[in-house]
C-alpha cells in the first residue's frame, strides 16, 4: 500500500508551473502506459491551456483548487475548488481560469 498527499504535490506542482515558461506541470500519480487506469496531476497558471485532444478512454477531472473550464466542441462546464467534470468522450481543452491544480483520471480504452 502507498499513500501520499494530493495537497503537497499539487503545491510542488503549481510551483512548477510558476518556474515554467508555459505556465503548467504535471506528475503522474499512478499508472502510465502499461496500466489502465492512470492518474495525473496536472497544475495551470491562470489563462494556460490544455489545447483541444482526443480522450484516450473514460476520464474525470477533480478540481483540487481553483478554477478550469472544460469545453468540446459549442459546450462547455466549469469547475471549482472540490467539483468532478466528467470528461465527454470527445475531442475537448482544458482552460485554467484562475490558476488551478486538477486531478484527471483516466481508464484507458483496450488497443482494438
Amino acid at each position: 500500500m502507498e499513500k501520499m498527499s494530493l495537497t503537497a504535490l499539487a503545491r510542488e506542482q503549481l510551483a512548477g508551473a510558476e518556474r515554467a515558461s508555459s505556465g503548467r506541470s504535471a506528475h503522474t500519480v499512478y499508472g502510465g502506459h502499461e496500466h489502465v487506469l492512470r492518474q495525473t496531476l496536472i497544475a495551470l497558471t491562470a489563462g494556460q491551456t490544455l489545447d483541444e485532444h482526443e480522450n484516450p478512454g473514460e476520464a474525470t477531472l477533480q478540481v483540487l483548487h481553483g478554477r478550469v473550464r472544460l469545453t468540446a466542441g459549442s459546450n462547455a462546464w466549469e469547475g471549482s475548488t472540490g467539483d468532478l467534470i466528467i470528461v465527454p468522450d470527445s475531442r475537448h481543452a482544458l482552460e485554467a481560469i484562475e490558476t488551478s491544480t486538477v486531478l484527471l483520471t483516466v481508464a484507458k480504452l483496450p488497443a482494438p
